[in-house]
């Protein structure tokens, strides 16, 4: 696995840092998710939440100092050891250098995780492939099924699409 994450690494082509995020990243990373254009955006105020709650389950990626990309995540209070990732998202100068993948690894084993769980909409290709490719590279089962239906939503959003990967080696 060492030698994977740090394969990830040489291929991302950039010299990132990884670390946990602080308050001062929340403005960054509510503007990488309103940037995105394909992640559900939550409140300024909720990810100075997530930044000071559950930095340790959460990950920044810089590069030169700068937030670059995220991943926000708990461990499911009801599921020892299942890390639920909630949103993951690369600045748009930095997309297509695997960054997402080379966070989603080293996320996985700084909060040692034995499951990864997270939700994605059918339309949403990009956060497919990250995940099956993680479960691919870890040699993990990966389940799919729809958990959040369009009509449980109030305002027709489309179902989301659980994915459990694990056990992780």
């Amino acid at each position: 696995m060492v030698q994977q994450l740090a394969e990830l690494q040489t291929s991302t082509r950039i010299e990132a840092k990884f670390r946990k995020p602080t308050l001062n990243d929340g403005q960054s990373l509510w503007r990488m998710a309103r940037n995105s254009k394909v992640l559900d955006l939550n409140s300024s105020y909720s990810y100075l939440l997530w930044c000071r709650d559950f930095a340790a389950t959460s990950i920044v990626a810089t590069v030169d100092g700068e937030p670059a990309g995220f991943i926000t995540g708990y461990m499911r209070p009801d599921e020892s050891g299942t890390l639920m990732v909630w949103q993951v998202a690369v600045d748009e100068a930095f997309r297509g250098r695997r960054l997402a993948a080379a966070m989603l690894e080293r996320l996985s084993l700084q909060v040692d995780a034995h499951r990864v769980e997270t939700t994605i909409t059918a339309d949403n290709e990009a956060s497919i492939r990250l995940f099956t490719g993680f479960a691919a590279r870890r040699k993990a089962a990966l389940e799919r099924q729809p958990l959040f239906t369009r009509d449980l939503y109030p305002d027709g959003h489309d179902t989301e699409f659980l994915y459990r990967i694990g056990p992780l080696d």
